[in-house]
C-alpha cells in the first residue's frame, strides 16, 4: 500500500465531441471508468456527455493521455505499454470491446472497471494503488485503545457473520476460521464483494464505509434473542483488526454475478503510521479466477476470505479457542428460540480448524446450561426509551425521530445445590478441568452475562442487578438471601444498546447501560434519563410486583430443586412447627433433628468442640469456639429443597442456656435459646473445624482471665498520659458553675487486674477490649429541697474506642455536651454499668456542688399553700390585701441561698411603665433558717384602675430598699363592688313620656368606693314599673367593658297617659338609684256636631274624633303606622247590635273619621263609647235620642221628576228619599238581581285567581323541597369522593358548563333551544320515555386531554355533527317530534309542546343520531382498559416501522369517564357506536409533515395537531386557520381516578344539572306568582269598589220593599 499526497488533477485533450471535465451544469450524463493497464498501473477516467458511443481507439487515446500525466507521480512502473498494438478493452464479465464502446450499456455516475490489453503476453493480475482506502479523519481519533487476540479475531468474524446472515434460502451459511502459527484465515460464504460501487471491496478496507453502520436501526426491536448480526458500529473492524493480528492481510472476494475474484492487499505500517488528513491511502489490488477449493466450499458462487500473514499476537490453545468462540457466538451455533417447538437449530455453520463448533461440548456457556436446573426460567422483557426532545443528546445519536429506544430480555436461571454441593462450584471445577479456568469463586462468580444481537460481550461480567437483591422482608429472609446467590441472569439486547469500541462490554456512560445496571433500584429509577417498561408474559409489572414475583420464583426453585442434605447417621427426632424459626434459620414447618452426620468425609456429632472461622456466614469479626449440639434438616426424608443447619452453643454460654430438645411422647419441641445457628455450608467451605480438648480448655482459661470484672475511672494523671483534658472532680465539694471536664474515661478491668501497681493502669493487657456497651447515668439530689429524691440529669451510652494508640476506652462526652452540668447545687451521682448481661460490677461515684456566695437575684416561691398553687395569676380587689408571698434569694445559677438578715422591702404595682400603686402597709418576716422572706398584709388602695381596664392586668414588683434584686410577678387588680352610679338620660325622661315610645338614651355608669369604674360582667338589678324591657326578660343586667349598663333602646313606656313610671337600680340588696317619671296627659274628644235626636234606622256619617294634649293642641303624633310599630285606632262599643266593635278606625295625625254609625230601629236613648284601641284611658261617651221616622210614599225609581223628601243626617246634610215613589216590585227585583249577578261574577273571578295562586304556591313548595333534597344528596355524594378529587373534576365540570353556555348562547339556534328545554323537560316530565332515552349533544358526551385535540376534532367533525342530538332508541327519536296529515309537524306534541310551554320556538332542522341504527365496531377491545379503547392495529409503513409522529386513533382519544355507563340494548358503548361512526379509523399525527410522510398507511383519513386534515377520499386541508366555537371539553392529564369516583362524579353532575333546571323552574313560577298576586289585587279592588258603590242603593231598595210588603 502506498501513501499518496492529495492533489487535484484535471486535463484537456483534442476530441471530436464535447467531453468536458468541469461540473455538469447542463444536466449531461457523467460516466466514470477505472482502467486496469497491462503493466499493473491504473487510471481513473471521467467523461461528461460523451454521447451514445465512442470508438475504442479514441477512448484509448484519452486513457493514454491520462496515464502519461499520472505516470510522473507514480514511480516504479517499468513495463511499457504497446499503445499501437492489438489494443482492446474487457469488462469484468470478460466481454471484449474492440471497435466501439456503447455508453448505454453503462450506468452514469457509477464507477465501472475495464481492463486494457495491448497484445503482449506478460499481462499482470495485480495492480498498483488499485483501491482508495482514505478514511474520514474523524474516525482516526475513535480507534480502540487496544485489541486482544480474541477481540480482534471476533471483529473479523463479526463481518463474516453479518455477510452470511444475508444469504438467501438454499445458500450455504458457513463461517470457517483457521488459526496456525503461519497465519490466520477467515472464510465466509456470504454475498461477497467486487469492484462495483454497490459491492465494492473498498468498503471492506476503507474505515467508516461499512454498509452495516446505517442499517443498525433494523436490528432494534423484534423477538429475542435478537439474532440479526448488524454489529457494525464504527466502520473500522476489518482493516484495524486484521492489522492487529498480523503485519499484512489479503482480502479475496467474489459475488454471484462476477466471474472473477477481486483482491485487496493491506500493510500494517502504512495504515497505522500515516494518518495525516492531507494524505490519500491507496493499496494494491487484483483480479483473479476462483480456486477450486473456494468453489467447493461455497457452491452458490459467492464468498469472502481474509488471510492474515505473519501473525504477531499469541493465540490460545486450539480447544480453548474453540470453546471461547462458541461462548461468544453460541446462539448462532445452536439456538432453541428460533423454532416454535423449542427444537435446537443451527442458524450458522461455524468451523474452527475444520471442527464444527456445534460438536464441541466445552465452554462456559455449554457447561452452565448443562448444570442449570430444569425448572422454569424467570423471563422479563424490557423496553427502554429516551425522549430526545426533553433530554440531552448522548454521544451516539441512535434511533429515529425524537426518541431513542432499545430492548432487552432478561432470563434468570437457577443453579441449585445438589447433594450438598453448589452447582456453581461444579461449573468452576469443570471449567478448570478443561483448561478454561476463570479467576472466580462462588461468592464473586459472574451473576449477569450480556449478549448484544446474540454476540457475547466477554468483559460484561456483572454482579447481581438491583432487582436480584433480596431487599423485601419475608419470613424466609436468610434462605432467600442464600438462594439469591444461585441465580444467574442472561441478558440479551438488541442494537439499541451501544457497546464499547472493542465490543467487549456495554458503553459505560450510555443512558441505557446505566438504566440496565440500576434496573430494580427504586431510588435511582426516578432520576434516570431513560424510561424502562417491564413486561413478564405480556403483562406489565411495577417494581414492587417484579420484586415479589422474582422472590416467589426463587423460593419455588429452592423448594423443588435444592438438595442440602438427605439424612444423618442416627435416627432423627421429628419436630413439627418449631418455635424461633427465624433464630433457627429455617422456614419449614417440619424439621428433623440429628445428633450425627457425615459431611466432607468426616463425622460430626453432638457435643463435639468446633471452631467457626472468621468470614463464615454469621461469623464476621472473630473466630467462634462452640459446642455442636444438633444438626437440623428441613422436611421429611426424601423432600427436595430442605435446608440443613448446625446448632452450636458458643464458648461461655452455660449448658442451661443452650438449645433445648424436649421429647414428650410423640410430641417434640426445640428451643434454640442462646445457641447459634450456622448453615451446613460452613463445613463445605472449610470454615468449620473440629478442635481437641486441650485447645478447648486453653480457650476457656483465656476467656476467664480476660472476662470483665470491674469498672475503673481514669484520674487526671492517667488522662494526661492519653492527652485527654480533665477528669471527674471526686472527693471535695466544688462551687456551682465549675466547668465539667470535656470527657471522662472509663475502662473495664479483667479478673487478672490488681490495682496495687499504678504502672499497670494503662497496660493494654489489663483493659478489656470486648465490644461491650457501657452506660453512664447522672442523677442529682437538690440540696435546697427537703426530700432526697434523685432527679435524672443526663445519660449516655458509648462503645469502646481508642485514643493515643490505646483501645478499650469508654470515653463519655461531658463538658462538650453538657457544659452547664455543675451549675445546679446538689449531690451528683455518677453510675457506670455494662448494658448487656455481664459479670462486671457497676461503679458509682459522686460530686458535691455548693451554691455561690454572692447573691444575684430574688424570686417568689410557688409553694403548695402559696397564692400561686392553682397556677393562676395573683389576683386582688382594690381595698383588700394581697395574700402572703414567700421570697427566696438565688445566686447567678439560680441556686437557692440564705438571706444574711431581714432586708428592707419595697412593694409597688406597675402598669404601662408607671407606678399605679405604692403599697405602704405590709409585714416582713425572715424564716428561722433564713432561706425564706415572708411578706404579708399588703393593702391595695387606688382610684386609677381605669387606666388598666378592662383586663386590669398589672405587675407586682418587690425589691430591696436599695432597689437591688427586683422581682416582679404578673397580677390582676380588680375594682371593688358597685358603690354609686351616674345616670345619663334622654331628654324624653326630663319632659313628659309618651306611651309606646322607646327610651333612646339611658346609660347607668357604676363606680366602686374608690371612684373606679366597676369591672365588666358585674350584674346589677334594674327594676321598672310602667316600663318594659324589649327583647329580653329578667331584671339582672351586666356591666359592659366601659363600666356601664346601657339601657338605651331597651326600655319601652307601657304606662297609660297621665300615669307615673318608676326605675330603681340595686346591687347586693343595696339601692343605688331610684327615680320616678311622669307620662304626658292626652284627651279624646268628638269634634263633629251630633244632633240631640236621630230618626230610627238612619245613620250618622263622617263623625270626627281628635286627641288633644294638655295644652289643647291636636297631638299629631297619634298616627297609625304599623310598619313602625305605631298602632293608633279607634273602636266603637255600644249595647246596640248595629255597631260592630271589632272594626278599627285609624288615626291620621291625631284625627280619626268614622264613615258611618248606624242608628238603632227602636226609639229611645242611643249611647256609644269611642276609645283608643291600645290606650283605653283615651275614651269618650256619646248619647243621642232616637225617634220614629214619618211615613212617606215612595215614587217610581224611573221617574226623575218625582219630588224628593230630605231625611236628617248627623252632619246637617239630608238623606234623599222620594216622597211620591210608586214601587214596582217586578222592576226592583230584576234590578237588584242584575246587580247581584254582577257582584257574583266579580267574586268568581277573584276566587279563580285565588285558586291559581294557591296552585302556584304549592308547586313552588314542592320545587323548593326537591331543590333542598338534591343539595343534600350532592353533599352526601361529595363526602364519598376520593381525596384531592374535586379540583380536576371541577375543572372538567367548568369546561362542560362553558360549552353548554356557548351552545345556549347561540340564540334561536335549534340545539340552543333544545339544550335549554332538555333541563326543563327532565324536571316537568321525567317519566316520559323519550326524555329518558335522550342522551345529549355530541359535544358534551366526551372529553379530550388537550386544547389542540379539542380544536382539531371539532374542526374535523364540523359544527353540525358537534351539535347533533344523540338518542338511544328509535322510540326516543320518534317521540321528539310528531306529525299530522301531509307530514306537517304537530306543534302541540312532544318537544314542541315543551318549547311552547317555555315560551320558546323550535325552527329549522337539527341532526339526530340513533345509537340503535349504528353498525357498531366489531373488533377486539383493549384488555384491562377502563376506557374500553378499540384494539385497532398500529399503522405500518412499507419498511415495517411505525410512522413518526403517530399519536393514536381519534376514536380512542375521546375520554368517556362519566359516560361509560351509556350502552345500547346490545351492550355497545358510545366508543363502539357513536364515536366510531363519527371518526372511524382516523389517525392522529403530531404535524402535517408527519401525516404526509405516513400517507402510504392512511386508509380512513388522518388529522394533525397543527391543523392538517386528510379525509378518506384524499382531500387534504392544510391552508387557513379555523377556531371552532363549539369544542369538546378539555380534561387534564391528572384526572385518572377510580371507577367509583367517576360514578360518583357522574351522579354529582346529573344532580347539579337537575338543580340548575329546578332553579330556572322556581324563577319562572315565582314570576308567575307575582303576576297572579297583582291580578288578584286588581280583582279585589274592583270588587270592593263595586260593593262600595252599589251596596247602599241595594240596601235602601230592599228596605223599602220590606216596608211596602209589611204595609200591604
Amino acid at each position: 500500500m502506498e501513501l499518496v499526497e492529495r492533489t487535484e488533477t484535471s486535463y484537456s485533450r483534442p476530441r471530436k465531441r464535447s467531453i468536458v471535465e468541469s461540473s455538469d451544469e447542463h444536466g449531461e450524463e457523467v460516466f466514470k471508468f477505472r482502467i486496469l493497464l497491462p503493466n499493473g498501473a491504473i487510471t481513473d477516467l471521467t467523461l461528461h456527455g460523451p454521447g451514445e458511443e465512442m470508438f475504442v481507439d479514441e477512448f484509448v487515446d484519452v486513457v493514454r493521455i491520462e496515464f502519461e500525466r499520472s505516470a510522473k507521480r507514480t514511480p516504479g512502473i517499468k513495463r511499457k505499454i504497446v499503445w499501437d498494438g492489438d489494443v482492446y478493452l474487457e469488462d469484468l464479465s470478460e466481454n471484449k470491446i474492440r471497435k466501439r464502446i456503447h455508453f448505454n450499456r453503462f450506468k452514469s455516475n457509477k464507477l465501472h472497471t475495464l481492463r486494457l490489453f495491448d497484445g503482449a503476453e506478460d499481462t499482470v493480475d495485480t495492480f498498483q494503488n488499485m483501491w482508495d482506502l482514505t478514511p474520514d479523519t474523524d474516525l482516526l481519533s475513535e480507534l480502540p485503545a487496544e485489541y486482544t487476540f480474541e477481540t480482534a479475531l471476533a471483529d473479523l468474524i463479526d463481518n463474516s457473520l453479518q455477510a452470511v446472515w444475508s444469504n438467501t434460502l438454499g445458500d450455504r451459511r458457513l463461517v470457517s476460521v483457521a488459526v496456525t502459527d503461519q497465519g490466520i484465515s477467515i472464510f465466509d460464504s456470504g454475498p461477497g464483494m467486487d469492484g462495483s460501487d454497490e459491492k465494492s471491496i473498498v468498503k471492506w478496507g476503507k474505515m467508516g464505509s461499512s454498509n452495516h453502520r446505517s442499517s443498525k436501526g433494523l436490528a432494534i426491536g423484534g423477538k429475542p434473542p435478537y439474532l440479526m448480526p448488524l454489529f457494525g458500529m464504527f466502520g473500522y473492524g476489518g482493516p484495524i483488526a486484521s492489522m492487529h493480528l498480523g503485519r499484512c492481510a489479503l482480502v479475496s472476494s467474489k459475488t454471484k454475478e462476477s466471474k472473477k475474484v477481486y483482491t485487496l492487499y493491506l500493510e500494517r505500517e502504512a495504515l497505522l503510521n500515516n494518518s495525516r488528513s492531507e494524505c490519500i491511502w491507496r493499496t494494491d489490488g487484483g483480479i483473479r479466477d476462483p480456486l477450486e477449493d473456494e468453489i467447493q466450499t461455497s457452491p452458490h458462487g459467492s464468498f469472502t476470505k481474509v488471510e492474515i500473514y505473519e501473525p504477531k499476537l499469541r493465540c490460545l490453545e486450539e480447544f480453548q479457542l474453540q470453546c471461547r468462540l462458541k461462548d461468544i457466538y453460541f446462539p448462532y451455533i445452536q439456538c432453541d428460540d428460533l423454532h416454535i417447538t423449542g427444537k435446537t437449530t443451527t442458524p450458522i455453520e461455524f468451523q474452527v480448524n475444520d471442527v464444527n463448533l456445534a460438536e464441541i461440548e466445552g465452554g462456559e456457556v455449554a457447561i452452565t446450561n448443562l448444570l442449570s436446573c430444569n425448572g422454569p426460567e424467570f423471563v422479563l422483557q424490557l423496553h427502554f426509551y429516551i425522549n430526545l426532545d426533553t433530554t440531552s443528546k448522548t454521544t451516539s445519536n441512535q434511533g429515529s425521530g425524537s426518541y431513542r429506544q432499545a430492548n432487552a430480555r432478561l432470563k434468570c436461571v437457577y443453579f441449585p445445590i445438589v447433594e450438598g454441593k453448589e452447582s456453581i462450584d461444579r461449573i468452576l471445577e469443570k471449567l478448570e478441568a478443561e483448561g478454561c479456568r476463570i479467576l472466580e469463586n462462588f461468592d464473586n462468580f459472574c451473576r449477569v452475562s450480556i449478549r448484544r444481537l446474540g454476540r457475547l460481550l466477554p468483559d460484561a461480567r456483572w454482579g447481581r442487578l438491583p432487582f436480584m437483591e433480596p431487599r423485601r422482608k419475608v419470613d424466609k429472609g436468610q434462605v432467600l438471601k442464600r438462594c439469591c446467590y444461585r441465580v444467574k441472569c442472561f441478558v440479551e439486547t438488541d442494537a439499541g444498546f451501544c457497546p464499547t469500541r472493542s465490543k467487549t462490554d456495554l458503553a459505560h456512560h450510555d443512558p441505557f447501560t446505566t438504566a440496565l445496571k440500576n434496573f430494580g433500584n427504586k431510588s435511582l429509577g426516578k432520576d434516570s434519563e431513560a424510561i424502562v417498561k417491564v413486561h413478564k408474559g405480556g403483562k406489565p409489572l411495577s417494581v414492587l410486583q417484579l420484586e415479589k414475583e422474582y422472590q416467589d420464583w426463587i423460593m419455588q426453585m429452592h423448594e423443588q430443586y435444592d438438595q442440602e442434605i438427605d439424612s444423618g447417621e442416627d435416627q432423627p427426632v421429628i419436630v413439627v412447627s418449631p418455635r424461633n424459626k427465624k433464630e433457627l434459620g429455617i422456614s419449614s414447618d417440619v424439621v428433623r433433628v440429628h445428633q450425627a452426620i457425615r459431611r466432607k468425609g468426616a463425622s460430626w456429632k453432638s457435643g463435639q468442640k468446633i471452631k467457626i472461622l472468621k468470614g463464615a456466614v454469621g461469623c464476621h469479626k472473630n473466630n467462634i469456639y462452640a459446642t455442636l449440639e444438633y444438626i437440623l434438616i428441613e422436611g421429611f426424608q426424601g423432600d427436595v429443597g430442605g435446608e440443613a443447619r448446625l446448632i452450636c452453643r458458643p464458648l461461655g454460654c452455660p449448658d442451661e442456656k443452650g438449645c433445648l430438645l424436649a421429647v414428650n411422647g410423640e410430641n417434640a419441641s426445640l428451643d434454640i435459646r442462646k445457641s447459634i445457628s450456622f448453615p451446613i455450608s460452613v463445613i463445605d467451605s472449610g470454615k468449620c473445624q473440629a478442635i481437641d480438648t486441650a485447645t478447648w480448655k486453653y480457650q476457656l482459661e483465656k476467656r476467664h482471665e480476660k472476662a470483665p470484672s470491674t469498672i475503673d475511672i481514669l484520674n487526671i494523671q492517667q488522662c494526661r498520659q492519653l492527652e485527654i483534658d480533665g477528669a471527674l472532680p471526686v472527693g471535695a465539694s466544688v462551687s456551682a458553675g465549675l466547668a465539667p471536664p470535656n470527657e471522662i474515661v472509663a475502662v473495664v478491668r479483667p479478673f487478672n487486674f490488681v490495682s496495687s501497681s499504678s504502672s499497670k493502669d494503662l497496660d493494654p493487657k489489663y483493659i478489656v477490649k470486648d465490644d461491650l456497651e457501657m452506660s453512664m447515668e447522672v442523677k442529682c439530689i437538690d440540696g435546697s429541697k427537703d426530700n432526697n429524691e434523685c432527679e435524672p440529669v443526663c445519660a449516655e451510652r458509648v462503645k469502646p474506642s481508642s485514643r493515643s494508640g490505646l483501645s478499650g476506652l469508654y470515653i463519655f462526652p461531658l463538658g462538650c455536651k453538657f457544659p452547664s452540668l455543675f451549675r445546679k447545687a446538689g449531690i451528683y451521682k455518677f453510675s457506670f454499668s455494662i448494658c448487656t448481661g455481664s459479670s462486671c460490677k457497676p461503679l458509682e461515684m459522686q460530686v458535691v456542688v455548693t451554691p455561690c456566695s454572692i447573691p444575684r437575684k430574688w424570686g417568689i416561691l410557688c409553694d403548695k399553700q402559696g397564692p400561686f398553687a392553682d397556677g393562676k395569676p395573683l389576683t386582688v380587689r382594690v381595698g383588700s390585701s394581697f395574700p402572703h408571698l414567700s421570697i427566696a434569694c438565688y445566686d447567678k445559677y439560680y441556686n437557692r441561698m440564705p438571706f444574711e438578715s431581714t432586708p428592707e422591702v419595697k412593694v409597688k404595682i406597675m402598669a404601662g411603665g408607671s407606678t399605679l400603686v405604692c403599697v405602704k402597709e405590709m409585714m416582713v418576716d425572715l424564716s428561722i433558717n433564713k432561706m425564706t422572706l415572708q411578706v404579708t398584709d399588703m393593702l391595695i388602695e387606688s382610684s386609677n384602675l381605669d387606666l388598666i381596664r378592662p383586663q386590669y392586668k398589672a405587675t407586682l414588683e418587690i425589691c430591696s430598699g436599695d432597689e437591688l434584686f427586683p422581682v416582679s410577678v404578673p397580677c390582676q387588680v380588680n375594682p371593688g363592688h358597685p358603690h354609686h352610679l351616674k345616670m345619663t338620660r334622654s331628654p324624653k325622661l326630663e319632659n313628659s313620656l309618651i306611651p309606646g315610645h322607646v327610651i333612646d338614651k339611658l346609660i347607668l355608669e357604676l363606680f366602686d368606693a374608690y371612684d373606679n369604674h366597676v369591672a365588666k360582667g358585674v350584674e346589677v338589678r334594674v327594676e321598672v314599673e310602667g316600663f318594659c324591657f324589649q327583647g329580653r326578660d329578667g331584671w339582672m343586667h351586666k356591666v359592659d367593658d366601659h363600666g356601664c349598663v346601657n339601657l338605651s333602646g331597651l326600655l319601652k313606656v307601657t304606662g297609660g297617659y297621665g300615669t307615673s313610671v318608676h326605675l330603681s337600680v340595686s346591687f347586693g340588696g343595696k339601692i343605688l338609684l331610684k327615680e320616678e317619671f311622669q307620662i304626658a296627659k292626652r284627651e279624646l274628644r268628638m269634634v263633629s256636631q251630633v244632633p240631640s235626636h236621630c230618626i230610627a234606622a238612619s245613620q250618622l256619617e263622617n263623625i270626627v274624633f281628635e286627641v288633644f294634649d294638655s295644652e289643647g293642641r291636636v297631638d299629631e303624633g297619634i298616627h297609625d303606622e304599623p310598619t313602625h310599630d305605631q298602632f293608633h285606632a279607634l273602636t266603637l262599643t255600644s249595647e246596640s247590635s248595629q255597631i260592630d266593635s271589632t272594626i278599627r278606625y285609624t288615626f291620621r295625625r291625631g284625627k280619626c273619621t268614622v264613615p258611618s254609625i248606624p242608628v238603632p230601629r227602636e226609639e229611645g236613648d242611643f249611647q256609644f263609647v269611642a276609645s283608643h284601641s291600645h290606650h283605653p284611658v283615651l275614651r269618650t261617651s256619646v248619647k243621642i235620642l232616637v225617634i220614629r221616622a214619618p211615613k212617606l210614599e215612595l215614587a217610581t225609581l224611573t221617574e226623575p221628576s218625582t219630588p224628593i223628601v230630605h231625611s236628617q243626617c248627623s252632619d246637617g246634610r239630608m238623606l234623599l228619599l222620594q216622597d211620591t215613589y210608586v214601587f214596582d216590585p217586578k222592576h226592583a227585583h230584576a234590578l237588584v238581581a242584575s246587580l247581584f249577578e254582577d257582584g257574583k261574577k266579580l267574586d268568581r273571578g277573584l276566587a279563580k285567581v285565588g285558586v291559581q295562586i294557591g296552585s302556584i304556591e304549592n308547586k313552588l313548595k314542592l320545587l323548593n323541597d326537591r331543590k333542598t333534597a338534591i343539595a343534600r344528596e350532592i353533599y352526601d355524594l361529595e363526602v364519598l369522593m376520593e381525596p384531592l378529587s374535586f379540583s380536576p373534576f371541577d375543572h372538567v365540570m367548568d369546561a362542560k358548563d362553558l360549552v353548554v353556555k356557548r351552545i345556549e348562547g347561540k340564540g334561536d339556534d335549534v340545539v340552543a333551544v333544545f339544550c335549554n328545554l332538555l333541563k326543563t323537560i327532565q324536571i316537568r316530565e321525567p317519566e316520559k320515555q323519550y326524555v329518558q332515552d335522550v342522551i345529549g349533544v355530541v359535544a358534551l358526551l366526551g372529553t379530550v386531554n388537550s386544547y389542540r385535540l379539542s380544536r382539531i376534532f371539532a374542526e374535523y367533525l364540523g359544527e353540525d355533527y358537534m351539535l347533533a342530538v344523540v338518542c338511544k332508541s328509535n322510540e326516543a327519536v320518534s317521540a321528539l317530534e310528531k306529525y299530522v296529515e301531509k307530514g306537517e309537524i304537530d306543534w302541540s306534541c312532544s318537544l314542541h309542546e315543551a318549547a311552547s310551554a317555555s315560551e320558546k320556538t323550535i325552527n329549522g332542522r337539527f341532526r339526530v343520531i340513533c345509537l340503535e341504527d349504528i353498525r357498531p365496531y366489531s373488533g377486539d377491545i383493549t384488555g384491562n382498559d377502563r376506557q374500553r379503547k378499540l384494539a385497532l392495529p398500529v399503522p405500518l409503513l412499507p419498511s415495517g416501522r411505525t410512522p413518526h409522529g403517530f399519536l393514536g386513533y381519534a376514536v380512542n382519544m375521546i375520554n368517556l369517564n362519566m359516560n361509560m355507563h351509556i350502552t345500547t340494548a346490545a351492550g355497545y358503548g358510545l366508543r363502539e357506536t357513536l364515536f366510531y361512526l363519527l371518526f372511524g379509523e382516523v389517525q392522529v399525527y403530531e404535524t402535517r409533515a408527519d401525516m404526509q410522510e405516513a400517507n402510504a398507511c392512511i386508509k380512513s383519513g388522518a388529522i394533525s395537531l397543527d391543523g392538517g386534515i386528510k379525509r378518506g377520499n384524499g382531500i387534504l386541508v392544510v391552508l387557513g386557520n379555523c377556531d371552532p366555537e363549539i369544542r369538546f371539553p378539555v380534561e387534564p392529564e391528572v384526572l385518572r381516578s377510580s371507577q367509583h369516583t367517576l360514578d360518583v362524579v357522574k351522579k354529582i353532575t346529573d344532580k347539579k344539572a337537575e338543580m340548575e333546571a329546578l332553579s330556572a323552574e322556581i324563577l319562572k313560577e315565582t314570576n308567575a306568582l307575582a303576576k297572579a298576586r297583582h291580578k288578584f289585587g286588581k280583582r279585589r279592588e274592583q270588587l270592593c269598589k263595586f260593593m262600595e258603590e252599589k251596596a247602599p242603593f241595594i240596601k235602601e231598595v230592599m228596605e223599602s220593599r220590606k216596608q211596602l210588603i209589611a204595609e200591604n
